[in-house]
């Protein structure tokens, strides 16, 4: 089996590793902090994911070129704010070892996509996007899990399939780079609302709407931007939308939640305890639909509630009583 490198001691790049591990995979995991590596190595937990119970198989370092010399594949499962700034910092040990991106985001000063901060940084880069509805909580306690792997290279696909499938995890394979990224980025933004929505006891009816109509504006920008129509339709689109809307493991959907509950976004960080990645790509989503000239209401009306001090019951009247339009429009 496969030398995996995982950048990122997280709940998703620990679960990842783990799962790897427990069907032949030798995993070494690069961690920033030092309490996390010995948690890892020494107590074989993770503190992000109660279940995690590590295989003698994964080890955890946190120096670049320990982890990534001996590895045949790069899983980048940071933060998307740090993407750029840790990859820097690596790239040099990279080579031509294919690079995963399992992180969902943007960087916000430049508006761009994943996949596009890594081949800025390395133009040459074998670039390939995991995404999928995935919790780390149940992945890495074996619960059946299916995936998408997105590149334009034949080899990164095919290396990914092989390595990853297994009985408790399919993997299916697309050439649609741009819309599995912006799905899964664009996806923790109506997560964010429904969590709101809850937070202030909404019922079905209007989760329902929320998800219906938060799928035709991911589609809308997903497909200005560059993406397949059918792409959003699939795993990295309506799958991963269900799944983080849906489950109270999403840390989107919690956060928007606490929100809709009255506290304010700093209370809220602190609660849910690790990275919010759609409060840190709200405005981005914001900024690239009136960039791109898309009809995106839900998105605008929660950027309001974040930045502008628009009541969450307020927001809701305003989303309903919007000007008359066909279904389709």
């Amino acid at each position: 089996m496969k030398n995996i490198a995982v950048i990122g001691s997280g709940s998703w790049g620990v679960a990842l590793s783990v799962y790897l591990a427990n069907i032949g995979c030798n995993v070494k995991i690069w961690s920033f902090a030092e309490e996390e590596k010995d948690l890892i190595n020494n107590e074989k937990r993770c503190k992000f994911l109660k279940d995690a119970v590590m295989p003698d198989n994964v080890r955890c370092y946190t120096n670049f070129k320990d982890v990534i010399e001996d590895s045949e594949i790069i899983l980048h499962v940071t933060p998307s704010k740090f993407t750029r700034e840790i990859f820097k910092q690596y790239k040099e040990y990279v080579g031509d070892r294919p690079i995963i991106i399992c992180s969902k985001g943007f960087e916000k000063d430049s508006l761009k996509t994943l996949d596009e901060v890594i081949l800025d940084e390395k133009p040459d880069a074998k670039v390939g996007v995991l995404s999928g509805p995935s919790h780390a909580e149940e992945v890495v306690i074996s619960i059946p899990t299916v995936l998408v792997i997105a590149s334009h290279n034949e080899e990164v696909l095919k290396v990914v399939q092989d390595t990853f499938m297994s009985e408790n995890l399919r993997i299916y394979t697309s050439d649609d780079v741009k819309g599995v990224e912006l799905g899964g980025a664009l996806k923790n933004i109506i997560a964010f609302c429904a969590g709101v929505a809850a937070g202030i006891g909404l019922g079905d009816n209007s989760f329902a709407a929320l998800v219906t109509r938060g799928l035709g504006e991911i589609s809308r920008l997903g497909i200005k931007l560059g993406g397949k129509r059918e792409t959003f339709y699939g795993l990295s689109g309506l799958g991963d939308l269900i799944v983080t809307c849906l489950s109270e493991h999403s840390r989107n959907r919690r956060a928007g939640k606490l929100i809709g509950q009255g506290k304010t976004l700093d209370e809220a960080r602190k609660e849910v305890g690790m990275v919010i990645e759609s409060i840190d790509n709200i405005d981005v989503a914001y900024e690239l639909g009136k960039i791109n000239n898309v009809y995106m209401p839900i998105t605008e009306t929660v950027y309001n509630v974040i930045y502008n001090g628009l009541k969450p019951e307020d927001a809701v009247k305003e989303l309903m009583t919007k000007e008359k339009k066909g279904e389709l429009e």
